[in-house]
């Protein structure tokens, strides 16, 4: 790969605005063999200049060659889940971190800001709200910022980079203050999209909260998943809010300039505004689950009395046929008794037998009665 004497003074010129100045330290230099010819991974790539763009180059090493024809220029590669080698021929060229790269490569990182000489390394977590689904999808983003350069590597559907390009492309006059700009309309997109996904989160807590009152037995696993969507959501809109105020600190120290400062302090109220709805949700949703668990715990005692009450008018039924059963056991016992016809039984020949066989199943059976009137069993 030819050298590339006119980038370096052009990386010394511009770097004052976002990042430090002083050496930094250099990855190992991958040989200039090694650009990959594989670029499926490259969504857009194009080289600007006074915020117009002057090409569009397909691969990362024509995006190379094309950005050194432009002193002044400034290249915006947008990936999508690259390949090792693609990353590290990004690393040669724009003498990129060992551990930026390592971080884009394994994704999974938290948001974060980091500065590397005098490249800006930013990872940032995007979500959407999927309507059909009715569940937040995060998406993860890592931004490279040099001086004359701004990487994008996606991993995940969200954000929608190619409509914050077209909206930067039609504000050449923005674009033109440089890569930091762009930077800043990715972060404006990203805590835009934020939005829907307050809105339909908000809109599932209001059926929850519905459902909680109605009973419904499948509510509870509802709120643990939303509740597990909105630790995701902190995640990824706290640690930004921290991020923001960084930069805001270092407006005076790197001289951003006063149209970037307006933008990313809106940026930052915005994230704010919806770090602050995140937490609400989160603090809902417990409360919520309190009152769903209060609720199923009444629920179960009211059933569980219905159980108590049931079983006790069951044992006064009981009580009744057995009652019954006793008092009219008694006269069966003594007909019983004096129907088998023995010869040799007392009172077969007795005049008065019958009658007081009678009177005795009577009185037998008033007693037992008696008593089981006493005893509230009748």
């Amino acid at each position: 790969m030819p050298e590339r004497p006119d980038r370096r003074p052009t990386h010394a010129k511009r770097a004052g605005r976002l990042r430090p100045s002083g050496p930094s330290p250099a990855p190992p230099q991958a040989p200039a063999a090694a650009v990959p010819p594989d670029h499926h991974s490259v969504i857009d790539s194009a080289v600007y200049r006074e915020g117009r763009r002057v090409a569009s180059p397909t691969t990362l090493a024509e995006t190379f060659r094309r950005l050194r024809e432009q002193p002044d220029g400034m290249a915006w590669i947008g990936l999508h889940r690259p390949t090792e080698s693609e990353l590290h021929s990004l690393a040669a060229e724009f003498n990129l971190h060992p551990l930026s790269i390592e971080d884009a490569l394994e994704a999974h990182q938290r948001p974060k800001l980091e500065r590397y000489g005098d490249t800006l390394f930013v990872v940032l977590r995007a979500a959407r709200y999927l309507d059909a689904l009715e569940e937040v999808d995060f998406g993860e983003l890592h931004v490279f910022v040099g001086p004359d350069f701004l990487i994008t590597v996606r991993h995940g559907a969200a954000p929608d980079l190619s409509a914050v390009r077209r909206r930067m492309e039609e504000s050449p006059d923005l674009l033109s203050l440089g890569p930091e700009a762009a930077l800043y309309a990715i972060l404006d997109a990203v805590v835009d999209g934020y939005a829907p996904v307050v809105a339909g989160v908000q809109n599932d807590m209001d059926e929850i909260e519905t459902e909680v009152f109605r009973g419904d037995p499948e509510v509870s696993r509802r709120i643990y998943e939303l509740s597990r969507e909105m630790v995701e959501f902190q995640r990824a809109t706290r640690p930004l809010v921290g991020m923001l105020h960084a930069l805001m600190a270092g407006f005076a120290k790197y001289g951003t300039d006063e149209e970037l400062q307006r933008y990313l302090r809106d940026v930052a109220d915005h994230v704010t505004h919806i770090s602050e709805r995140v937490d609400g949700f989160r603090q809902a949703l417990t409360e919520i689950l309190t009152v769903n668990a209060t609720l199923v715990s009444q629920q179960q005692n009211a059933e569980m009395r219905a159980l108590a009450e049931a079983g006790f008018e069951q044992n006064e039924e009981i009580k009744k046929i057995s009652s019954w059963a006793a008092i009219l056991f008694a006269p069966t016992l003594v007909g019983t008794i004096y129907g088998m016809n023995f010869e040799a039984m007392p009172e077969l020949s007795w005049t008065f037998g019958y009658p007081f066989a009678i009177l005795l199943m009577a009185v037998v059976c008033v007693s037992l009665y008696v008593i089981f009137k006493k005893r509230d069993w009748l």
